[in-house]
């Protein structure tokens, strides 16, 4: 009724954002993940919402095409929630919240055309890049889809790949590490989530506590051209037209901020 959150928040404020790309995270790579795959990976991110923390790292490796999309390369995303992000989760295979998160990552990859998967292929039916995207939530306190999504564009805008050809007269693969070629990546998903109280209220970016109280959630990922690429409404509350149509407008604004936060980064990266 005030307007305010236990954060001191107002219900469309988001909380405080934060990416590293690549270099900038080598600190977190040796202390967390240095067993994991993080450490070799072809690009790398890390992203904070508030007190909400992921990491994900794109590994590529050569693979063959599948034998009906002999053009096209693979995309394999997988969210973990570990057991030391929060005490919700237990270890051992992943619960059903990992589940439903890698299932959303991988809608997110397929409906928004991030990366045409004709780009990954390096020889017509004989050899294609598979990337590899591992999403580890570090600490958990809500809206990990929002999270998980922007920290697997940043990774991917990170990602450089060797040259490969492959030669003529052994059939065989060459790599060349020294030259590499940053992704071609077509379109910039973001995705906004919602909590919603009552039927009626809606609050954006919701934690943990939030979202546990919430009567439903509702997740909006737009693109560049403010399209939409998908709406996630897992059961709940039932949204009216003109309470969606508010959530794909603040989507939209949305999406413009994340994506002059991760330019900016990308640019101070970048050698002068």
């Amino acid at each position: 009724k005030e307007n305010c959150r236990p954060d001191g928040r107002e219900l469309g404020e988001f909380r405080a954002t934060t990416v590293n790309i690549g270099k900038q995270i080598g600190f977190i790579e040796q202390h967390f993940l240095s067993s994991g795959s993080i450490t070799t990976a072809d690009g790398s991110a890390l992203v904070k919402l508030g007190n909400t923390t992921v990491i994900c790292g794109v590994k590529a490796e050569l693979a063959a095409p599948a034998v009906d999309s002999a053009n096209k390369g693979y995309i394999v995303p997988n969210v973990e929630l570990p057991s030391l992000c929060s005490m919700r989760f237990r270890s051992g295979p992943p619960g059903e919240e990992a589940q439903a998160a890698s299932q959303f990552i991988a809608d997110v990859i397929e409906n928004s055309q991030i990366i045409a998967k004709e780009d990954l292929c390096i020889a017509n039916g004989k050899l294609a890049w598979v990337l590899y995207c591992d999403i580890i939530c570090l600490d958990y306190d809500g809206n990990i889809l929002d999270a998980s999504t922007f920290a697997l564009l940043a990774a991917l805008k990170n990602v450089q790949l060797p040259s490969v050809t492959i030669n003529e007269e052994t059939g065989l693969s060459e790599v060349n590490l020294k030259q590499k070629n940053p992704l071609i990546i077509r379109k910039h998903p973001v995705a906004t989530s919602f909590a919603i109280f009552d039927d009626t209220l809606l609050i954006v970016d919701p934690t943990a506590e939030e979202e546990d109280l919430a009567t439903g959630t509702v997740t909006i990922v737009t693109d560049d051209e403010g399209r939409l690429c998908s709406v996630h409404k897992p059961g709940g509350s039932p949204l009216t037209g003109a309470k969606l149509q508010d959530c794909i407008t603040r989507a939209i604004t949305r999406h413009k901020e994340v994506k002059k936060l991760i330019d900016k980064v990308i640019k101070s990266i970048k050698p002068k």
